[in-house]
């Protein structure tokens, strides 16, 4: 699956789409396992599966619903480590951001990339095997185009990983 440097349609917030318990109870499930036949849902959340179907798509359509995906297991793949990259630049030029974009979604090994305020300009969550897969993947960066200051900070271990807050 590409990753990309995504600010969103437009680049702003937008507002929330409207839903009633329904549409928060069908997210619910989905958000946990993805895997869950229609008939499944529906009858999870008390509809016939046209409704729940219409409802799904309803949902899908207005972007509430971005993808379905399976969770792989870092561990099993042999990707253990995960590093927290804090990126800072001097130039904050379209241009520059435009060849940062470029170059986080030309790099598998970030798998999540976000914009931040503060003191600190991009947040980038790294996945490699090892310290030396990571070195390499630090060196290809830097030489990738000009940076102030990136600082690493090695994760020991998730302790949570959660659907959103429906």
């Amino acid at each position: 699956m590409p990753h990309s440097c995504n600010r969103g349609v437009s680049g702003v917030m937008s507002a929330a789409v409207p839903m009633d318990d329904t549409d928060r109870a069908i997210l619910r499930l989905i958000a946990r396992d993805a895997s869950l036949s229609l008939a499944e849902i529906a009858s999870h959340v008390h509809l016939t599966p046209t409704p729940c179907w219409k409802r799904i798509r309803r949902l899908e359509k207005d972007g509430v619903i971005r993808s379905r995906v399976a969770v792989l297991d870092q561990q099993a793949l042999g990707l253990p480590v995960s590093v927290f990259v804090s990126v800072e630049t001097a130039d904050h030029s379209a241009e520059w951001l435009t060849r940062f974009a470029a170059v986080v979604d030309q790099t598998p090994e970030i798998v999540d990339a976000w914009r931040m305020g503060g003191d600190v300009d991009y947040l980038l969550h790294v996945v490699v095997a090892d310290i030396s897969a990571y070195d390499a993947f630090y060196r290809r960066l830097i030489a990738a185009l000009p940076l102030r200051n990136v600082t690493s900070r090695f994760a020991m271990e998730r302790i949570k990983n959660a659907p959103l807050p429906i």
